[in-house]
């Protein structure tokens, strides 16, 4: 049976392909237009040359592919009409992509634009030749290339100005020069080494010193195939005349100053701490880049201005300029889901934050959560209330500021937290509290080092009936015990994005670690045990545990003004309980399904592998051990503020030890056994995007359920039928 379910997909997913790919991909063009369908570039003289580089540099592109040079998009927008009028061709026209009209005189523009690029990275007298193949309505341009001649540096000369300290000081650094002798000779490469020397210079004093000062000359005639290289540091740049020339001067700080709208209050200690620019230092443009860095993450301030005049012969004095931002306010959050069965899940949040709460750059978050699951037609429910204060100052308590002369600033973390849940079977209270510092380095990497995280988790009012269950499945028994959970915790993240809605392409990784339980352990022989063998404190056990969790992402950004992209996450967790637990704490468990996960299903519905829905839970709390799970969207526009998505999800939750009933070793991870038990969806999403918040509603319908042993792949005519499909409303992307 589910050999036939798979061949009847395969049939369904072939006819689709066949029916898109059939369609022409020219049949809205005007007459005498043609598509450009693709660029081909051919180095004659130098095979292996990375053709990669020279595309960059022609004007005209055509779409993109997706495979085989297949665009499915571009076929969805020929289905409209021509005139592109009417609801359904405007659709149709939101959702494909516009065939590149090809034209003719961007070619030669091009042809000039590869042998300038060519000439600039050290190949002389290049020589580019196009060529025009047209097939029905479809042009392929050939760019075939034939390099030129290049040379070789055998010797770099220097003529620097005088015999003093700049002389010294340029010297000092031609150690590190990027341009060396058996390079090629390229004007690119003299060019980023001119950047780069004279950000040297002006982190060593030389303030106002730029590329301009610098020039070149090469003698390729004496030495056939090598050039020798001059490179001349003069007093004048290359837009003046020698008679302008003025000697390079080694600067110093003069006056500081910083002042800020009068109506905020601010710790002048503070900011004389995260000032770097001290007078009488001698001038660097380092420090006054890594000061502007460091007043900017106070996020205080809607403006950071710094701004260095020449007050004597070298003497620079600064004025720093601070404009006030919004300092507190309100963010709602919010995430709704639904599925074929009529269970509802809505989950609240409004958060407060202040971020200046104490006039010296203090962050204060108080959130308040709430997370209701129930249906309409049923008294049973599940209830979950939540509060939360966070307290962020901006050191590391215990060590000044001025210690710290980096351009990112440490910040001390303080959380504290209360949790009320109150389900058919149970209630538990939640009390957190954690202790720790968060910061960046080399720029694009978040780090949060807790030493401190501290939980105390407590159960009462259990139903009797849920009582016995737990206490025939040791798995479950544990994991839902009274304890006491003191640990610490890491989390990194690395991010390409340079904004937090980014519009290019971008990628990302972050890893999650959380140990608990080692310290206290070394005090075992000081604790009682409980009536399991586990050591106690206050008359609770407290957990050990390892948990894991690696998450990489990358997102592709095409089509026109980036409005397209391809979003993909790969996600890998895995947690073990040992020494003093049976079990990871309920909280720790790995789950999926929801907004954020495997969107055919209600949050916690899925798993732990091919195991059908728990009985032991009126409302879904399906957890493992270990999670695998991957996502694949595409994102389009439509029109005005809205854009679609189509999605595919794929994973699903494992145990390592099972659940202790030998009828349950289908919940336990193993490498024989885990692809059959992948769970899958796929579906439709729609977007509002308003700028500054994005609103989406997904609706995913299921591939493939581990569950059903005997028939997993679901046909499409059952993906609306009962326990086919979920509805999640949420804000912001899902990954």
């Amino acid at each position: 049976m589910a050999e036939k379910n798979i061949i009847r997909v395969l049939i369904l997913a072939a006819c689709a392909l066949t029916a898109v790919m059939s369609c022409s991909t020219t049949r809205v063009l005007s007459d005498g237009e043609y598509r450009l369908e693709s660029n081909k570039v051919e180095v004659l003289n130098d095979p292996g040359f990375n053709t990669r580089e020279i595309h960059q540099y022609i004007k005209q592109h055509p779409n993109s592919s997706f495979i085989m040079g297949w665009n499915p998009l571009l076929n969805v927008y020929n289905w409209s009409s021509k005139s592109g009028r009417g609801v359904i061709s405007k659709i149709l026209r939101g959702i494909g992509t516009a065939p590149v009209v090809y034209r003719p005189e961007l070619v030669e523009s091009s042809v000039e634009n590869i042998s300038n690029h060519l000439e600039y990275i050290g190949y002389y007298g290049s020589t580019v030749k196009s060529q025009v193949s047209v097939n029905k309505r479809r042009v392929i341009v050939d760019y075939k290339v034939t390099l030129g001649k290049t040379y070789k540096i055998s010797k770099i000369d220097f003529i620097v100005p005088g015999g003093g300290e700049f002389a010294e000081d340029f010297m000092s650094d031609t150690v590190n020069l990027s341009v060396k002798r058996g390079d090629r000779l390229s004007e690119a490469a003299l060019e980023a080494e001119t950047e780069r020397s004279s950000s040297v210079m002006r982190d060593k004093g030389y303030y106002g010193f730029t590329k301009n000062y610098f020039f070149f000359e090469a003698d390729t005639l004496s030495h056939k195939g090598d050039a020798a290289l001059e490179m001349k540091v003069l007093d004048y740049t290359r837009n003046e005349l020698a008679s302008n020339a003025v000697p390079h001067r080694k600067f110093r700080f003069g006056e500081v100053s910083i002042s800020h709208d009068k109506d905020l209050k601010f710790s002048d200690r503070l900011l004389k701490d995260l000032n770097l620019i001290r007078p009488g230092d001698t001038y660097s443009e380092s420090v006054v880049n890594s000061t502007y860095s460091r007043l900017s993450a106070l996020s205080v301030f809607n403006s950071v201005n710094i701004e260095m005049t020449p007050s004597d012969s070298n003497v620079v004095d600064c004025a720093i300029s601070l404009s006030q931002s919004r300092t507190q306010g309100f963010k709602v959050n919010l995430e709704a889901s639904t599925n074929s069965s009529g269970l509802m899940g809505i989950s609240p949040r409004l958060s407060y934050y202040h971020k200046n709460i104490f006039h010296g750059g203090e962050w204060l978050n108080l959130s308040f959560m709430g997370n209701f699951q129930f249906k309409f037609d049923d008294d049973i429910s599940s209830n979950e209330l939540g509060v939360s204060a966070g307290l962020s100052i901006p050191r590391l308590i215990g060590i000044p500021n001025r210690f710290i002369r980096d351009r990112n600033v440490p910040r001390t973390e303080i959380n504290a937290s209360y949790n009320f849940q109150s389900r058919p079977e149970y209630t538990r209270n939640i009390i957190s509290t954690s202790f720790g510092y968060t910061g960046t380095f080399r720029r694009r990497t978040l780090y949060q080092l807790y030493p401190l995280q501290m939980k105390i988790v407590r159960l009462y009012n259990m139903d009797p009936d849920f009582f016995d269950k737990l206490s025939n499945n040791p798995f479950l028994w544990n994991a839902y015990l009274n304890h006491f959970d003191v640990g610490s915790g890491l989390t990194l993240y690395y991010s390409t994005a340079e904004s937090s809605n980014p519009k290019d392409s971008y990628h990302y990784a972050r890893l999650q670690l959380d140990v608990s339980g080692n310290v206290l352990s070394c005090f075992n022989s000081l604790m009682k045990k409980d009536e399991f063998g586990s050591r106690t404190i206050w008359d609770v056990p407290y957990s050990q545990y390892v948990k894991m969790e690696l998450s990489f992402g990358k997102t592709w950004a095409f089509g026109k003004q980036k409005s397209q992209a391809v979003a993909t996450r790969v996600l890998a967790g895995v947690g073990y309980a040992y020494g003093n637990s049976r079990a990871l704490p309920f909280e720790k468990q790995f789950y999926s399904g929801g907004a954020n996960g495997l969107r055919g299903w209600q949050v916690r519905a899925v798993g732990p592998g091919s195991q059908p829905m728990n009985d032991y839970f009126v409302i879904p709390s399906q957890t493992g051990d270990m999670k695998l799970e991957a996502n694949v969207e595409y994102r389009f526009p439509l029109f005005w503020k809205l854009a679609g998505a189509v999605f595919v999800d794929a994973g699903n939750i494992w145990t390592l030890r099972g659940t202790g009933d030998p009828e349950d070793e289908e919940t336990k991870f193993s490498f024989s056994s885990f692809p059959s038990q992948i769970a899958a969806d796929t579906g439709l999403g729609l977007r509002l995007d308003l700028n500054f918040l994005l609103l989406r509603i997904d609706m995913g319908m299921k591939l493939r359920d581990p569950s059903l042993i005997d028939n997993a792949w679901i046909s499409p005519e059952k993906w609306l039928t009962k326990d086919g499909f979920a509805v999640h409303f949420g804000v912001g992307y899902p990954f």
